[in-house]
């Protein structure tokens, strides 16, 4: 019989930042004694994982994987592209991935809660691994796309390994065509939004709160035009359109030509198929997009650890 209690478990992870597992058997070698076993995680370098945590993440890798007509792309980050580059990272990445495919779901801590393949949870793997690799890493986002019928196409912009890389993207096209026609358009598409950023599927679809920061900006020159208020309230109306043509997939001009609109595109290529295509939705993952890097004065770093 075991002399600690799951409570005991929970505290010493909480304390220590360690796996399930191995604070399990910390516990066990320690006979019950928290304080032994911390002194244990922490000889054996498992009880770094909460400092490591408060540390920036913004590198990492974006997993891709398609089945049938779903798809999903997960960011997993760490705080140095070394670690990308690791074959422990990298298969935590793609088994996550495959985790969050058969889950269908876009949450993080029910992704995380999920079982991971070799045992535990998600959660605790990744507690492990960076007391293990030694940086901290997290996962940050979900997204899943799906059609009732048709194809989810997917595309990694300088992959690091297969379904691994920095760009990520996923094309839900809704259709009767076969593959023949779907796969290859979903891939022009893919790279399409691997090069073009869009913000939404379509104008209505963008972000209320970034289409108000630019009616600001344009209102802000407007004003230093010196023209009448009617004629600026013209000028800020139509350089709003102009944002959201602009950042909206289905409207945006198709890199490839230059010339044809993306909606025009998909719409040809139904014609051509004898069926309608339906450019359902996306999923654009850019790794560290939106995370501030902090800034590292080495020399300040080195003084401060020199003093310490």
């Amino acid at each position: 019989m075991a002399d600690f209690s799951v409570a005991d478990v929970k505290k010493l992870r909480e304390r220590t930042g360690a796996g399930m597992m191995d604070a399990k058997k910390a516990l066990t070698e320690a006979g019950g004694d928290i304080e032994a076993a911390v002194d244990a995680l922490r000889a054996k370098g498992l009880a770094t994982a909460q400092k490591k945590s408060s540390r920036t993440a913004a590198e990492g890798l974006v997993g891709v994987a398609v089945s049938g007509t779903k798809g999903v792309a997960v960011e997993v980050n760490s705080e140095t592209d070394f670690v990308a580059k690791n074959d422990q990272f990298q298969g935590f990445v793609r088994n996550v991935t495959a985790v969050a495919l058969e889950l269908g779901t876009e949450d993080v801590e029910a992704l995380k809660a999920a079982e991971y393949p070799t045992g535990g949870t998600v959660a605790d793997k990744l507690t492990d691994n960076v007391a293990t690799i030694g940086e901290n890493q997290q996962i940050r986002r979900i997204k899943t796309v799906s059609v009732e019928k048709g194809a989810v196409v997917s595309y990694m912009h300088t992959a690091a390994a297969e379904g691994l890389g920095k760009i990520g993207v996923l094309i839900g096209l809704e259709s009767e065509a076969g593959a023949d026609v779907l796969e290859p358009l979903g891939k022009q598409l893919a790279m399409h939004a691997a090069a073009a950023f869009p913000m939404a599927l379509d104008a209505d679809s963008l972000d209320p709160e970034v289409l108000e920061r630019e009616r600001k900006v344009a209102a802000e020159k407007a004003a230093e035009s010196g023209k009448p208020e009617d004629v600026q309230a013209k000028m800020v109306d139509g350089a709003v359109k102009k944002f959201a043509k602009e950042n909206a997939l289905l409207s945006q001009i198709f890199v490839m030509d230059n010339k044809t609109v993306i909606a025009d595109l998909v719409a040809q290529a139904g014609k051509a198929a004898g069926t309608p295509i339906v450019l359902k939705d996306y999923a654009r993952f850019q790794l560290g997009e939106g995370i501030e890097k902090e800034e590292v004065d080495f020399a300040a770093e080195v003084a401060a650890t020199l003093k310490g």
